[in-house]
């Protein structure tokens, strides 16, 4: 069933059942773990050896950002949702990827080159939809997690990968997302933990377990999220959403609210992984997109033993679904609130191509 680019084959609660039994599920799992170890009690400034590849990726997270600045945003003053330039960026993208990566990494080719630029594209969002959401969030994990399993990172390379890499890869998305006004990818992020994503919550919680004085009621405190955000995931990922929603945590992020009464980082750090494959690794309308390859491989699924009329499908938006299982990714559309924050502007007035235009605040 595999072929030269990784593809999504969950399609069942059968088939997902069968991948959390799977070798290629342990491994990822055991991945997240390994980063967020390799995270605990150590800030973002903690000083760690970047080994050749670690540079090598925060490098090519240098281009992908540069290549916005050759797409900027469309106009859009009467729509709060995703923004069209965002199509031309991934195009541009994913046409100069193949000679990015074989700069960086010269020695993977062939089909893992192949396996490798799919799982990283992935990462920055839908081009159809233009959202973004913990699905796109997991790409970027099994991209550097193909990048162990070629031996390109090794065990000693975790530290930067979680504090300098995977930190550079968030701050780039809140670029995109705040450019392009990316969507929630589905329709329920903006109720619960974060719209977009989940790992800095679970990262930031184990870097904060062993902090003597920050408590998770911290977060409530601007003084706190001032001095330390720009040190520890959890916090600059307060501070961003307070940067973008008008309404407090308990309205905007009733979940965020709810875990800082917990008593210690340690409780909330062992609660998100738990969380974690749950509501991520455990989910269909999430999970029914990752990707299989070669590197990250899974043997053949309950749904592709069935034939076309017992599977029941539906076609939508170029993927499919079972009867059932209609997905998040498929519910309402959910407008950007960074959009509306950029309306916004305390309330003023403001001016596009002449038209005036009053902010409504969206949470």
């Amino acid at each position: 069933m595999a072929s030269d680019k990784p593809s999504a084959r969950i399609l069942t609660q059968d088939d997902l059942n069968v991948f959390n039994e799977s070798e290629t599920y342990h491994v990822l799992l055991q991945f997240i773990l390994d980063l967020r170890e390799a995270a605990t009690g150590r800030p973002n400034s903690f000083e760690c050896v970047e080994s050749e590849t670690a540079k090598s990726i925060l490098s090519l997270l240098d281009e992908v950002q540069h290549l916005t600045a050759r797409h900027p945003a469309l106009l859009n003053e009467k729509s709060r949702f995703g923004n069209a330039a965002f199509r031309d960026f991934y195009d541009d993208l994913e046409s100069q990827l193949p000679s990015i990566l074989r700069k960086h990494f010269p020695d993977v080719q062939g089909d893992k080159l192949i396996e490798l630029q799919t799982y990283f594209v992935e990462s920055f969002g839908n081009k159809t939809r233009i959202d973004y959401g913990s699905g796109h969030e997991l790409n970027f994990i099994c991209f550097l997690l193909c990048l162990s399993r070629l031996n390109a990172l090794e065990n000693t390379d975790y530290p930067a990968v979680v504090l300098h890499v995977f930190n550079r890869y968030i701050a780039l998305m809140r670029v995109i997302q705040s450019l392009y006004w990316l969507e929630p990818a589905g329709s329920h992020g903006v109720w619960g933990l974060d719209d977009y994503h989940f790992l800095p919550f679970l990262f930031g919680a184990a870097q904060l377990s062993t902090h003597k004085y920050l408590r998770p009621r911290s977060i409530h405190d601007p003084d706190v999220l001032e001095a330390y955000s720009k040190d520890y995931m959890y916090l600059a990922a307060i501070a961003f959403i307070n940067s973008v929603k008008t309404a407090s945590l308990r309205w905007s992020s009733p979940m965020l609210d709810d875990i800082s009464g917990v008593k210690s980082w340690e409780k909330v750090s062992e609660g998100m992984v738990k969380m974690y494959k749950a509501e991520v690794l455990g989910k269909v309308p999430i999970m029914q997109h990752f990707l299989f390859g070669k590197i990250l491989p899974i043997g053949e699924l309950p749904s592709e033993k069935q034939t076309a009329e017992e599977k029941n499908l539906t076609q939508h938006e170029g993927h499919l679904h079972a009867e059932g299982e209609w997905g998040d990714c498929c519910g309402i559309k959910v407008p950007s609130a960074i959009a509306a924050s950029e309306l916004s502007h305390t309330g003023e007035l403001r001016s596009i191509r002449g038209n005036s235009i009053r902010p409504i605040p969206f949470d």
